[in-house]
């Protein structure tokens, strides 16, 4: 959809006048102190390389599985800057970015992906417990809404999804209008389908952070403000090399995500996505009560470009997505974490939705970079003699998923046979991305192509190309 100004009621433009442009989450005296920089030579048995969800996670089981082991994580920047600490704090079960998409990208393994995904959770949340990782878990699931504006078909292939997860076991509730309203209240719903078991909500930031000082009471080593510029073979280990030394590694995990990975042919598998976000004032009581939410669930829409939204500890709501933006050349920079016209964007779409709570301002706004695949979904890797292993390519739902990332990503680089690794996720890579400048024009075409779909219930014949070859692009 092009942005046009006009289209904008002045009270929204207000609304978002005075909000800070930071992540809510990193906003505030509760942020760590920063780590040291690597200066010198270090070697080590494990080299985990980024230190968002999937580089903690890496660190921690390492140690979980051999206490002994010498682990060293090293973050270019702050532990929690990019993704890990500033998403919108939804840890869903869902390794495959839904359980549609699981189905049509991994028919024959669809079930047992499912229980890993609820099994991973599960973990997730003892984990927490075990270590005292303070970050506002709430495990109150998610729903799927259904607005009125969406097209007819949406309702029905909702439904089907329903029937889905209800025949594989999972903990769901279909809600028509009425009930969807008594939990949610929005003159634009008309239906919902209630995860009631497969999501919780966190502050992420919060939880990043308690995973690393987990990381580090089990003992790992960790240098932020510190960049990994090559990794090369090393007589039979590896060395990863940084602007003020050098680590001697016997083997390294990748977890860079959305950022210019250091092989280059992981290039090719991701494309960096933009995503903005925003966040309200405190609501008072009289506009919680107007609005319901009694069991604090977290909501996304039933739409190509979606909302996803929830309430924090201090009941203010985040609301985000709905645009994703791709720019030219795959560009990663902070400047391109502000974008005023997204935010207008979902300025105007929270009060249509809420028309109810007119007058609330927003006190945050933001955005960053989702590395997403083909397949919507985390894949995985090996590389320079089996002594380099990667994970990534989670397009937004990783959370949780890092977690499983991780540990698969530990099976592969140890040899370990494990349930994971046998599944079609891991041993298959999703389709690439074709070089500039067709994957530009590729994406601007499915996401026009997308809205459209939005609008009028149809898949173009670009779409059926594409659902044919397996690819696709999604909000």
């Amino acid at each position: 959809m092009t942005f046009q100004p006009d289209d904008v009621d002045q009270r929204h433009l207000d609304a978002i006048a005075d909000a800070e442009q930071v992540a809510y989450w990193l906003d505030g005296a509760h942020v760590p102190d920063t780590n040291s920089t690597l200066v010198r030579n270090e070697s080590c048995d494990l080299c985990v390389v980024g230190g968002g969800y999937t580089g903690l996670w890496t660190a921690i089981i390492a140690k979980e599985r051999d206490p002994s082991r010498d682990v060293v994580l090293i973050e270019a920047h702050a532990i929690g800057n990019a993704a890990s600490g500033r998403n919108g704090g939804f840890m869903d079960a869902s390794l495959t970015h839904g359980i549609s998409n699981g189905l049509r990208h991994f028919p024959d393994d669809i079930e047992i992906l499912e229980e890993l995904g609820m099994k991973n959770l599960d973990e997730i949340e003892a984990a927490l417990r075990r270590y005292g990782v303070d970050c506002d878990y709430e495990r109150s699931g998610v729903i799927e809404v259904v607005a009125e504006h969406h097209p007819a078909s949406y309702e029905k292939d909702l439904h089907e999804e329903y029937a889905l997860m209800e025949r594989l076991g999972h903990e769901v509730s279909w809600l028509d209008r009425e009930q969807m309203q008594t939990e949610v209240s929005s003159p634009t719903y008309t239906s919902g389908l209630w995860d009631r078991n497969g999501c919780a909500l966190v502050d992420p930031a919060r939880l990043v952070w308690g995973l690393k000082a987990t990381a580090e009471r089990l003992g790992v080593r960790i240098y932020e403000d510190t960049k990994a510029t090559a990794i090369e073979r090393d007589g039979i280990g590896i060395m990863v090399t940084t602007p003020l030394g050098h680590i001697r590694a016997g083997k390294v995990a990748l977890a860079t995500n959305a950022f210019k990975p250091l092989l280059r042919r992981i290039s090719n598998y991701i494309a960096p996505v933009y995503d903005y976000c925003m966040i309200t004032e405190p609501l008072s009581e009289s506009q919680l009560a107007s609005i319901g939410w009694a069991n604090r669930q977290g909501l996304s829409d039933n739409a190509n470009q979606f909302h996803y939204y929830r309430l924090t500890s201090d009941n203010r709501i985040l609301w985000g997505g709905y645009d994703a933006i791709y720019y030219w050349g795959g560009k990663v920079s902070t400047e391109l974490e502000s974008r005023p016209e997204s935010w207008a964007l979902l300025s105007q779409h929270f009060f249509q939705t809420f028309p109810q709570l007119e007058g609330l301002r927003f006190s945050h706004m933001w955005g960053g970079a989702i590395d997403t695949s083909s397949r919507f979904t985390v894949f995985w890797g090996r590389a320079l003699g089996g002594r380099v292993a990667y994970a990534l390519g989670y397009t937004g739902l990783g959370v949780a998923a890092s977690r499983f990332g991780a540990a698969t990503m530990l099976d592969l680089l140890h040899g370990r046979r494990s349930v994971a690794t046998q599944t079609s996720i891991v041993r298959d890579k999703p389709w690439p991305f074709p070089p500039e400048p067709f994957r530009f024009l590729g994406i601007q075409a499915t996401r026009w192509s997308l809205e459209r779909e939005d609008r009028t219930g149809r898949r173009n014949l670009w779409l059926r190309g594409l659902d044919r070859i397996g690819l696709g692009f999604d909000s």
